[in-house]
């Protein structure tokens, strides 16, 4: 039966849909980050929630920073008796596992001397103060 008042949705065919589930389930998942400019420096903060301190690797350039780390998959629990074999896994994950990287270039150099790192509740939090870049050269004209 048709009627005038159709879902907009009823228009779309529904593999479409199953498609775009599977493409989001699928797709690369990076923690977000929130990059700050001061004066002395610039702080990047990413949320890495469940990621083991000893997996993230903090690595700088001049201009760039580097942070990658590996979320690892916990290790399944063995069936009980009451148990099969099929409900010892989650009904439901939507968790992804795995190793990532994200890169950051800065506008000015960085001191990489003076980088920190701190890792707390699933935060991970780097400074990286600004170069001294202020030296100046004279060169000498001859004729």
């Amino acid at each position: 039966m048709l009627t005038l008042r159709q879902s907009p949705f009823d228009l779309f065919d529904t593999d479409l849909f199953q498609q775009l589930e599977q493409q989001l389930h699928s797709a690369e998942r990076v923690p977000a980050a929130e990059v700050r400019d001061t004066e002395a420096g610039f702080s990047i903060c990413l949320e890495l929630p469940g990621v083991d301190r000893d997996s993230i690797d903090v690595k700088a350039t001049d201009r760039s920073l580097v942070i990658s780390a590996q979320r690892r998959a916990p290790e399944p629990e063995p069936a009980g008796e009451a148990e099969t074999p099929a409900a010892a896994g989650p009904l439901l994950s939507e968790f992804r596992y795995g190793t990532w990287s994200r890169s950051f270039r800065f506008p000015s150099g960085i001191d990489r001397d003076g980088l920190s790192a701190h890792y707390r509740d699933g935060l991970l939090t780097v400074t990286a103060p600004k170069a001294q870049t202020t030296t100046s050269v004279s060169v000498k004209v001859e004729g």
